[in-house]
């Protein structure tokens, strides 16, 4: 698709109230027992344990790693995580760590978190961390042509991003707390969907707002109508401000009274997280024994 057809990258106006009020009236849902159980340790099997700090270091991957591989060493019960997502520099030794487990080794790239840089090095970028073993990249759409109203600079920034990929599935950040509107995140996702996005993903973590309820329901909307629209499927992330068991339930009552039974899966649905899982093995853990653990029972990483 030629991006001289900004025609394509139009998208009905987001009825917000309608939005919110869906979103807020979902999240009154409550899982109980055994269906809580199920969501707690699916929502474990849908995390990417994420360390994106100036101070990560091999030790501080591997120890993430481990933590991926057997959330709770008591209960090697529980499945694995989704994914780790590091920067490209610390690829291969993720990718060392994590060999012969399922786990998927994922990178943020395209000049993460803000993209301000070249489109030369953003696709050298991914290139390099796809060649050291990534099998996911998470790439930052460029905010400012977006804000801009180049639109098409963005899709085609997107459409040489995921040729640069290879194999490897493209996770696109919007950084919904930038694009402000829910009409500018609808039609990011529009762009991102054209371009051939494997997954929406609301934003790095750095930004605030990061995920919420009325932004992920959008997301999920986009990635139902473009299935509906074309019989693609597009998977959706949330990450960022996501803590708590109780709030990672509420995103898996959205995920499946909008996009159905189909998306329950890591394959379509993931949390960005870095301290989410300590809560959600704290809840499975109550629920087994009547009580709560200590916070210091569970790793830190």
């Amino acid at each position: 698709m030629s991006s001289s057809s900004p025609v394509e990258f139009r998208v009905p106006p987001v009825d917000a109230v309608a939005l919110e009020t869906r979103a807020a009236d979902l999240g009154t849902r409550s899982l109980k027992k055994q269906a809580k159980v199920q969501g707690l340790e699916l929502a474990i099997a849908m995390m990417d344990l994420t360390t994106l700090e100036g101070m990560d270091s091999p030790g501080k991957v591997r120890q993430l790693c481990a933590k991926a591989r057997r959330p709770f060493a008591a209960r090697p019960e529980l499945p694995s995580c989704a994914a780790v997502c590091v920067y490209p520099d610390l690829v291969e030794v993720a990718v060392q760590a994590l060999r012969g487990s399922g786990v998927q080794v994922a990178s943020v790239a395209t000049g993460f978190p803000a993209g301000r840089t070249d489109r030369a090095t953003k696709l050298r970028e991914v290139q390099l961390a796809v060649g050291d073993g990534a099998t996911e990249i998470d790439m930052v759409i460029d905010r400012g042509a977006f804000l801009a109203g180049r639109y098409g600079q963005v899709y085609d920034e997107i459409c040489a991003v995921k040729q640069a990929c290879g194999e490897a599935h493209l996770k696109v950040i919007l950084e919904t707390g930038e694009l402000k509107t829910y009409d500018n995140i609808r039609r990011a996702c529009r762009i991102a969907l054209l371009a051939g996005a494997d997954f929406l993903k609301t934003s790095t973590g750095k930004v605030t707002p990061a995920s919420t309820p009325p932004v992920v329901l959008l997301l999920l909307e986009a990635a139902r109508d473009h299935f509906l629209e074309t019989g693609r499927m597009v998977g959706v992330k949330a990450a960022g401000g996501i803590r708590t068991a109780k709030d990672a339930l509420k995103y898996l009552v959205l995920v499946a009274e909008t996009c159905g039974d189909a998306w329950l899966s890591p394959h379509w649905f993931r949390f960005g997280a870095s301290s989410l899982l300590n809560d959600v093995l704290m809840q499975l853990e109550k629920e087994r024994t009547g009580r709560y653990q200590r916070p210091s029972d569970f790793s830190a990483d």
